[in-house]
């Protein structure tokens, strides 16, 4: 379905508001252009037919109220057509900013992963927003002005058919003028739409990285870069400015001007030649309705920029919900037993170019794994596949016999808990950073998780306890505070299987000693993945795995591996040696 047809159904399922919207602005145009026929009728009955007889002010009088009360239906059908016009257009865009955003909820990570966020929003809000002005503004406009055409046309027609036939000729030119202007309009938006997605990324990406960009100096380079970017968004806008300038007022007025003359030629040389004579009435209505035509051309024509510009919006916005997601499932399954299975599993991001290769092994309900080995070796990729933001090239992962990509996402992860390295907090509060709202969860749990990873004593200094304000992603928090909120986040939802991905690599010892305390209660009977930073941080883990490249080139407990004297000796020696040199330093 192409964007006009999705974009009439868009308003077809508010009807409610633009078919009385629509009826009410068909008869303020039926009022107001019915307007210059009590004038003829004024002139031709009343004034310049009433020569030696003396004009009746009585049926004048009774025309000139006729007159004023349309101007006043007219007034108030407008008045009606505006609001529910209107009112429309902002369902419409609610209606369709929801659906952006619920189809956002369905995307893949993967289609993030080269998106910046900024353009996302940009879709959301900017795009959005153009799309409202074109319901509420070019669309209404051209109701407007083609209703009024289609009157005025044929109101010329029924007072004079040769000449009102002459003026439709205009059709076909503004049809053809429209097709003009869109051919090279339609490319200079896609671009500026294109600027103001890549302005909105990096004005986006300056703001999250405001404190790198000033650490290290870079506002000038910065700058410079948002300069570049800008003037080229500057450079467009001023072609198309040119383009609407060229194809405005200027045509309309060479429009209007070749009509007047078309006008008095024939009036000139046919229309006042007995016996085809013209009553004075019909050709001062002639002229105001031919006057009254070009006010809706000229909406038309005016609209021409808005109206492509939105449907460059629309593009956009469509190409966004016309990718391809996942309903959000509601559906439930019983806690895990926490059995979780690699088997000959494979993955890359992109093609071929395989990040895990071959994995295989198994982690026990209640067993602690650790994952270690260096920067790209596999270890996150593990952990994403797990909870589905991927799924495995080849080879399957299986949780208590089922493969989980037989599950929807949301299924899977319904008994799952992750820890970040760099949580992630949300405007609100600390209570509601720790429940996330979820009903199921409550105050009292919430104290509880707090308590159970030690958050209490390093949160009690704040003045609002749980119910102090969190500003976006936790900034006024310390690294150890937002830590222990994103623990007690995990531990709340009483999760099956547990995931801390470098949990405790960014708090400091004292705050680190407090979590470990807490995890060797909360792991019982919970399956619990560790990606280990600190080697000395996972001595008791059940099954240590090491990777390289994205194999498995080791498997064992701490002691098992010491013993073998292999890449995790050698990284555990390593580490032990700088904490020593640092200690005696």
């Amino acid at each position: 379905m192409n964007k006009g047809k999705r974009l009439v159904r868009y308003a077809t399922d508010q009807k409610r508001y633009v078919i009385p919207g629509v009826v009410c602005l068909a008869l303020a145009v039926a009022a107001d252009l019915a307007g210059p026929l009590i004038a003829k009728k004024i002139i031709d009955d009343h004034i310049a037919g009433s020569e030696g007889g003396g004009m009746e002010f009585t049926p004048i009088l009774m025309l000139l109220a006729v007159f004023m009360g349309l101007a006043v239906v007219t007034a108030v059908f407008r008045y009606a057509e505006y609001l529910l016009l209107q009112k429309g257009a902002n369902r419409i865009i609610q209606k369709m900013r929801n659906e952006v955003y619920g189809k956002i909820q369905t995307l893949p990570v993967r289609y993030f992963d080269n998106l910046p966020a900024g353009k996302v929003v940009a879709r959301i809000t900017n795009d959005t927003e153009a799309i409202r002005d074109m319901y509420v503004t070019v669309l209404s406009q051209f109701a407007t002005s083609g209703m009024y055409m289609i009157g005025i046309f044929a109101a010329l027609l029924f007072l004079e058919p040769a000449m009102g036939a002459i003026t439709l000729i205009l059709i076909p030119v503004l049809y053809i003028w429209m097709i003009s202007y869109r051919k090279y309009a339609s490319k200079y938006n896609r671009i500026i739409r294109g600027k103001v997605s890549d302005l909105n990324a990096m004005i986006n990406e300056a703001i999250q990285g405001m404190t790198i960009i000033q650490a290290f100096r870079r506002e000038k380079q910065m700058e410079q870069e948002f300069d570049e970017l800008n003037d080229e968004h500057f450079r467009y806008k001023n072609k198309l400015l040119f383009l609407d300038s060229a194809t405005s007022f200027n045509l309309v007025d060479v429009l209007r001007s070749m009509t007047f003359i078309a006008f008095i030629l024939y009036f000139g040389n046919v229309a006042l030649s007995a016996p085809a004579a013209i009553s004075v009435g019909a050709l001062y209505a002639f002229v105001d309705y031919i006057t009254r035509l070009f006010n809706p051309i000229t909406g038309i024509v005016n609209q021409f920029s808005r109206l492509e510009h939105s449907l460059v919006a629309a593009e956009r916005v469509f190409e966004l919900l016309d990718q391809e997601g996942e309903d959000v499932s509601d559906e439930k399954i019983a806690r895990y037993r926490g059995n979780v299975r690699f088997e000959n599993v494979w993955f890359a991001y992109k093609g071929e170019e395989y990040v895990l290769k071959g994995i295989d092994f198994e982690a026990k309900q209640g067993e602690t794994v650790a994952l270690v080995g260096h920067t790209g070796s596999g270890k996150s990729s593990i952990m994403n596949l797990l909870f589905r933001f991927y799924d495995p090239t080849k080879g399957r992962i299986v949780i208590d016999g089922t493969d989980i990509t037989k599950l929807s996402r949301q299924t899977v992860r319904d008994h799952m808990g992750i820890v970040l390295q760099d949580p992630y907090l949300f405007t609100g509060t600390i209570g509601s950073n720790i429940s996330l709202d979820d009903p199921r969860i409550s105050r009292e749990d919430v104290e509880r998780a707090l308590e159970a990873v030690g958050g209490d004593r390093v949160l009690k200094n704040l003045p609002g306890g749980i119910d102090e304000p969190v500003v976006e992603k936790g900034s006024t928090l310390s690294a150890g505070q937002r830590q222990l909120i994103s623990f007690a986040r995990a531990l709340a939802f009483d999760p099956a299987i547990l995931i801390l991905d470098e949990a405790t690599s960014n708090i400091d010892t004292e705050t680190e000693e407090i979590i470990q305390h807490a995890m060797d209660v909360l792991k019982k009977g919970r399956t619990t993945f560790v990606i280990a930073h600190r080697l000395s941080t996972i001595k008791n883990a059940d099954r240590i795995i090491v990777l390289d490249r994205g194999e498995i080139v080791e498997l064992g407990t701490h002691d098992q591996l010491l013993a073998y004297d292999g890449q995790y000796a050698q990284m555990y020696k390593l580490q032990a040696g700088s904490q020593a040199a640092g200690k005696t330093g």
